[in-house]
């Protein structure tokens, strides 16, 4: 994610370069036939402006459906942060609270505190880590039992498989008495959120917007490009200014460009590129939150920006 305010516009214009390298030769192109007494087809402004009125139509469309996508999943992501606080802290409440029972073992309700939290934090690293579909589940290694890493590793759906770890973990516990009573139902409402979060997170990265959209557009820009420099060569020509066509020409196809680059780019915010919902940060807050509810002081750094970038 982006935080800073201000971007190197050297790293802009290679978002673009392909769009700019095509509307610099076009427009070089038509200035030089022009120059060369080439006789050329000049066309009216209007056609270019009816063009560019039917691209910002579609760039809009576009770049507003790629927001909702971006805020939609940092939505499930702030929810899941919040669900991860609320399952770690029934945890720890629940199990002291049968403290006062003839059966309570504190050594095994430390242990089962311990490692229930610890896999709610191993299934957020686990499902920012197959959103992104990168492949150093090794990460993961810390918050699991040596066994069931094991086991991890040979699961299709990582994330779904650290949720039946945890579903077993509680019924354990009710068996053996370090749970009691219904604390069952409420700690699987908060996995059923989870689960839920995660496959909304899954349509999202799954889904992608309508590809009618994203060709169009990008047909629709190389075409105004192409057919701007035509429209406006003549009405600086009568200004007896036809060189300022191609400064004028490319920030036009600039700025068209530009435009249509953010929704591109924000369309898929799983993608670990800056633009991106911060899945690193953000599950360096629930393991921050997490341990440090488990009373441990020897906690992970904040993340923190790097050159304007979060991720």
């Amino acid at each position: 994610m982006i935080v800073k305010r201000n971007f190197n516009l050297i790293k802009v214009v290679q978002y673009i370069k392909t769009e700019l390298t095509f509307s610099v030769i076009i427009s070089v192109a038509v200035f030089l036939l022009h120059k060369n007494n080439v006789t050329i087809l000049q066309l009216p402004f209007s056609v270019a402006a009816i063009l560019g009125s039917a691209l910002a139509i579609f760039i809009a469309f576009r770049n507003n459906s790629s927001y909702n996508r971006w805020w939609e999943a940092r939505t499930q992501w702030g929810g899941i942060i919040n669900s991860c606080r609320i399952l770690a802290r029934l945890t720890i409440t629940f199990t002291d609270s049968h403290a006062h029972q003839a059966n309570f073992d504190k050594v095994r309700s430390e242990q089962f505190k311990k490692e229930l939290i610890y896999k709610t934090i191993a299934w957020a690293h686990g499902l920012r880590l197959h959103l992104r579909k990168q492949d150093n589940w090794q990460e993961l290694k810390a918050f699991l039992p040596v066994q069931e890493y094991e086991l991890l590793k040979k699961a299709n759906n990582k994330p779904n498989y650290i949720q039946l770890l945890a579903g077993r973990k509680i019924y354990e516990a009710m068996a053996n008495g370090t749970l009691g009573g219904f604390d069952s139902f409420q700690m699987e409402g908060q996995l059923l959120a989870l689960a839920n979060y995660q496959g909304n997170c899954e349509r999202i990265k799954d889904t992608p917007l309508l590809r009618q959209y994203d060709y169009f557009t990008r047909v629709f820009l190389y075409a105004f490009m192409l057919l701007l420099p035509f429209s406006l060569i003549g009405d600086f020509t009568k200004m007896n200014s036809a060189i300022l066509m191609l400064p004028v020409s490319i920030i036009l196809s600039f700025v068209f460009a530009i435009i249509g680059k953010v929704g591109e780019v924000n369309e898929d915010p799983f993608e670990n590129r800056i633009t991106d919902v911060p899945l690193t940060a953000l599950c360096n807050t629930v393991e921050i939150d997490l341990r440090e509810m488990l009373g441990e002081s020897h906690l992970p750094e904040k993340s923190a920006a790097e050159n304007g970038y979060l991720f």
